[in-house]
């Protein structure tokens, strides 16, 4: 076998490009107006767009730690922040090891010990060989300084911005010399806050551009920190589309088109202070809908995909394109058959987990959010409850930026309650898949 980027062409690469906190709607593929995402957009029209794409719990490291092993956080263990993905949990990088495959991790992690924000031991690296990362990334670098730490614990300073330097990593990982295959998962920290100071650095000059420019309708409605945030949060989106532009480049530059599969996704959205104190962890789809695509061999339909689709289906997705098969013992499913045509037996719902804000868990389905809380619960302890109360309703063809929640208009009771039985029950089952056989009480 040659020794050229990709390694043997009978296998094929994976690359995940992976950003933090980016809303659905900022994709011109979601009919966002202003151009952000040339790129991710015609990776959608070439490939397989996940038009209808959830985060399983809306927070950045049990996401992250669903990612790595196609299984939900509460049962996994990793329920909140601040919680190392366990070490004995078998990863998507674990089984393309097996499989002889080189990999490699680029950017911010956040599933390692409780107060490290550089170094990450390497029995929490989830099985990644070629390491490039720092545990927290948002306090080991800032928009123009980049500190990461490589498989030895040594501190690299990468020039430039923090998104650009970490696509040159990406790009020079791709264009090595190589006998076998390689899965790279590069994970931007844009477009999160810096957490320090809660700003959101665009590039020099790229915030200004966007400032005052659109705002989505939950954000025009509700406000929160989005008159001084949202420019700098679209221009972040911006650069970070140039540098997925960067990275397919480099994939056809370097011969791999052909031979190498891409999926594009972020960790959760951002409803910048509207639902909660913060920017995420609520049930509502500021907070869990993000954009998805898929690229490559096996995945050049051109057809959406338009099911609703959870982050758990994800990891087994990308072992099954690669020809690895989807792992039985992952709670998600392989999105391939569908793509392929096949007949779907699944019920078009997602199960959405939430933690450290509240307690809850949410069924999200092509009409209706429906959302539940365990009253009175220690939510950042707590990984599930015994009992929880109905909290959210949104019809969501006629409220699509949930702006009206009918749980909570006494004025709507009866026609809430016809809904939400069948929600309620739904919910349920979702729940007992997962080992988890609470109570539901219907709101006061």
């Amino acid at each position: 076998m040659s020794s050229t980027p990709g390694g043997g062409r009978d296998r094929k690469n994976v690359i995940v490009f992976f950003t933090d906190q980016q809303r659905w709607d900022t994709a011109g593929a979601h009919g966002n107006p202003l151009d952000l995402t040339p790129n991710f957009d015609r990776m959608a029209a070439e490939g397989v767009h996940v038009r209808n794409s959830f985060t399983c719990q809306p927070v950045c490291a049990p996401s992250r730690a669903s990612l790595q092993t196609g299984r939900y956080p509460a049962q996994l263990g990793c329920f909140r922040n601040n919680i190392p993905l366990p070490e004995d949990a078998p990863t998507v990088a674990d089984r393309f090891a097996a499989a002889g495959y080189d990999t490699g991790y680029i950017g911010k992690w956040h599933l390692g010990d409780t107060g490290t924000a550089g170094p990450v031991r390497p029995e929490q690296r989830g099985g990644y060989r070629d390491w490039l990362a720092a545990n927290l990334l948002e306090f080991t670098s800032d928009a123009y300084e980049t500190t990461l730490y490589d498989g030895e614990g040594r501190a690299h300073e990468l020039p430039g911005y923090r998104a650009d330097a970490l696509t040159d990593a990406a790009v020079d990982y791709i264009a090595r010399e190589r006998e076998a295959p390689f899965f790279l998962f590069l994970s931007f920290l844009e477009p999160h806050h810096q957490n320090e100071r809660d700003d959101y650095p665009a590039p020099e000059g790229y915030g200004e551009r966007y400032a005052g420019a659109w705002a989505p309708g939950d954000l025009a409605a509700l406000g929160g920190s989005s008159a001084e945030h949202l420019g700098g949060y679209l221009g972040m989106v911006k650069r970070l589309d140039e540098c997925l532009g960067r990275v397919l480049a480099a994939v056809r530059e370097h011969g791999l088109a052909d031979d190498t599969i891409v999926l594009f996704t972020s960790d959760h959205g951002c409803h910048f202070k509207t639902r909660n104190a913060e920017y995420k962890r609520s049930c509502h789809d500021a907070s869990i809908r993000v954009p998805t695509a898929l690229l490559g061999p096996g995945l050049d339909t051109g057809r959406p995909l338009e099911r609703l689709v959870s982050h758990i289906d994800l990891p087994p997705t990308l072992l099954d394109a690669a020809g690895l098969g989807a792992p039985e013992d992952m709670d998600g499913r392989s999105l391939l058959p569908l793509v392929r045509g096949a007949a779907d037996d699944r019920p078009d719902d997602v199960l959405v987990q939430i933690s450290e804000a509240e307690l809850g868990r949410a069924l999200r389905t092509p009409r209706w959010k429906y959302g539940v809380v365990a009253p009175g619960a220690d939510a950042w302890n707590t990984p599930a409850a015994d009992r929880y109360v109905d909290a959210y309703l949104y019809d969501l063809e006629d409220d699509p930026h949930e702006l009206h929640n009918l749980i909570a208009d006494p004025s709507a009771a009866e026609s809430a309650e016809e809904a939400v039985g069948p929600l309620r029950k739904r919910l349920l089952q979702r729940l007992a898949e997962t080992g988890e056989h609470p109570v539901i009480d219907p709101a006061r």
